[in-house]
């Protein structure tokens, strides 16, 4: 590690290799610092008994060639060697519901998306063909969404005002089918009052568009990255958490880190939590409107996770992902349980591998869970990196959590207990301690239509040469992280330049997708 770096990155979430690789290749030296044992955030996988597990990144969307994700890809030289899978086209996602055998796709393609669902509800095509249209326009209307330059907004725009739960009803009385156009509300953690349609449009447009997972975990994401940054003579060091800012003049001049390490640099880029960054960098240092703001920005919701190790040859590979419901008003509700009736709603996700056959190897089902359920056990941190046993009753708090939710999955799936191997289990102190989200929030903050812009952060700090990125900033998921460093980025080096950059990468690449 040298003394000094033109550019010092905090974290190595998506975001921050985005960051690092645009910067590196445009020839300024750059240091990536990462607290854990693995770099990636949530792109960070875990092998259990030989089988890999995702912690956060389950699909991707928008990477047929020539949509969104697939240009910033191939721009970050991110499509080399790249394994995926494409999901089902005829329905990537299932919406399902107790007592209800009826499984309801969400398909590939718009035309194909529209028509799915027309079958099932053949009286409401006009309102399944609107919801479409909407989603494609205001997606639109973020330039850096579809690679474009220009402003997607200004303080009075409509844009955030129009309240997803509200617009989905407005199209029809048909309850079912408003439960099942939400369906996916775990992708942003929806709530009823607040969630802008935008959320929703953002979140589910590109995997309308396609929808595909990383074979063998979304890690080689972030292993492509870190070689890339690399070759560009950027460094990344694991096992190096930064504990603080110096700063001197209102300019931050270095990064301290727990192992006494000061790293020197000109501009210095944040992708952890701004509630942390403001406290490493110093409250002094920014306007205390700003501080309040920040603190008292909300969080979304936590998750708790069972990763089930399946018996050899047992149970099928699912090439979709299910999203289910105890009844069609839990898809807005789902995150207000009560301690007898959680979980109201989970999510069904597989791993995939290279060369995938008939048969799974894992499963992974995830459901809310509030932070206040491991409130006792807050004080305690525990990673591979700082390692900490919090104790029996949290290993048995999880082990009764772990024994409701299979029991909720086995109800769709009767034979799944037999399949079963060995479960593993992730708390919302899981989230907190490895991603480090406040709460262990899943997607930063809450987004609010009543109140647009109180839950954007600028990437451009107060502090000169402070910027930030990530997931908290605007918009979380893969697309919204990379756009969010292409932001950051574009603050530094200029965005009509840097869009130049991306939108004339001719790329020559090897493209390797397993479709089916």
């Amino acid at each position: 590690m040298k003394e000094f770096y033109d550019v010092v990155i905090v974290g190595s979430g998506m975001g921050g290799l985005v960051t690092a690789n645009i910067l590196a290749r445009e020839g300024k030296s750059v240091c990536v610092l990462e607290k854990n044992n693995q770099f990636g955030g949530n792109l960070q996988t875990f092998v259990r008994e030989r089988t890999i597990f995702d912690t956060g990144v389950h699909y991707v969307g928008g990477l047929d060639e020539g949509q969104n994700l697939y240009r910033y890809f191939d721009y970050l030289g991110l499509l080399e060697g790249l394994d995926l899978k494409k999901l089902d086209i005829d329905g990537f996602d299932i919406v399902t519901f107790d007592n209800d055998a009826q499984e309801y796709p969400h398909a590939q393609g718009y035309e194909n998306f529209i028509e799915k669902l027309t079958k099932l509800f053949p009286e409401e095509e006009q309102a399944i063909r609107t919801y479409c249209k909407k989603l494609q326009e205001i997606c639109n209307r973020f330039p850096l969404y579809k690679l474009e330059l220009g402003k997607p907004y200004h303080k009075d725009s409509d844009l955030f005002k129009i309240p997803a739960k509200g617009f989905i009803d407005s199209l029809t009385k048909n309850e079912k089918l408003q439960a099942v156009l939400a369906g996916s509300n775990l992708l942003y953690a929806g709530d009823p009052e607040k969630t802008p349609f935008y959320v929703h449009a953002l979140s589910v447009n590109s995997f309308i568009e396609s929808a595909y997972r990383c074979a063998d975990g979304g890690s080689q994401i972030t292993k492509i990255l870190i070689r890339k940054l690399k070759e560009y003579g950027g460094e990344a060091f694991k096992h190096q958490e930064v504990i603080g800012f110096n700063s001197q003049d209102g300019k931050i001049t270095a990064a301290r880190t727990a192992k006494g390490h000061i790293i020197k640099g000109d501009i210095f880029i944040s992708n952890i939590e701004p509630k942390t960054t403001i406290k490493l960098a110093g409250e002094h240092n920014f306007k205390k409107p700003f501080n309040r703001r920040v603190a008292n920005m909300e969080s979304t919701i936590s998750a708790f996770s069972v990763h089930i190790v399946l018996k050899p040859e047992s149970f099928k590979y699912l090439n979709h992902n299910y999203y289910h419901f105890k009844d069609p008003s839990k898809v807005w509700t789902g995150a207000e349980y009560t301690q007898k009736s959680w979980p109201e709603t989970y999510m069904i996700s597989m791993g995939t591998r290279k060369n995938q056959d008939e048969w799974a190897d894992q499963l992974t089902a995830i459901t809310y869970m509030r932070f206040d359920e491991v409130e006792p056990w807050a004080g305690t941190f525990n990673t591979v990196a700082a390692k900490n046993d919090r104790g029996q009753t949290y290993e048995e708090f999880k082990a009764e959590k772990a024994e409701i939710l299979i029991d909720q999955v086995a109800k769709k799936f009767p034979n799944l207990r037999d399949c079963i191997q060995s479960v593993y289990t992730s708390s919302p102190l899981s989230y907190r301690d490895y991603i480090g989200c406040n709460r262990g929030s899943m997607y930063g903050y809450v987004k609010d239509v009543e109140n647009p812009l109180r839950s954007f952060i600028s990437t451009r700090t107060k502090v000169e040469n402070l910027f930030l990125t990530g997931q908290s900033l605007n918009m979380h998921g893969i697309l919204g992280v990379t756009i969010s460093g292409v932001v950051t980025c574009s603050e530094i080096l200029g965005s009509e330049y840097l869009l130049h950059k991306i939108t004339h990468c001719n790329s020559e690449k090897d493209t390797k997708i397993s479709v089916e």
